[in-house]
């Protein structure tokens, strides 16, 4: 994951927040919980989209990433 978001090229800021909510997906204990921070997320990234902060192969790279991550987590569940 950490050569995901180094190949991202994001600004610190952006890091740190994309770093804490990985974090809450890591950290989710239930189906709600999962879903109540991927839509944090994905409005997240929404957001620097809509003020183009960053290109769009980083937008679409956030949107993978946290993608992967809330899919690891529910298959863990799953389990």
């Amino acid at each position: 994951m950490a050569d995901t978001l180094a190949a991202l090229h994001l600004p610190n800021a952006v890091e740190v927040q994309t770093l804490k909510l990985l974090h809450q997906i890591a950290l989710a204990h239930t189906a709600d919980d999962l879903f109540r921070v991927s839509d944090r997320a994905d409005g997240f990234v929404l957001g620097l989209e809509t003020v183009k902060v960053l290109n769009a192969a980083s937008i679409e790279g956030l949107y993978k990433t946290f993608e992967a991550a809330a899919t690891a987590r529910r298959e863990e569940h799953e389990q």
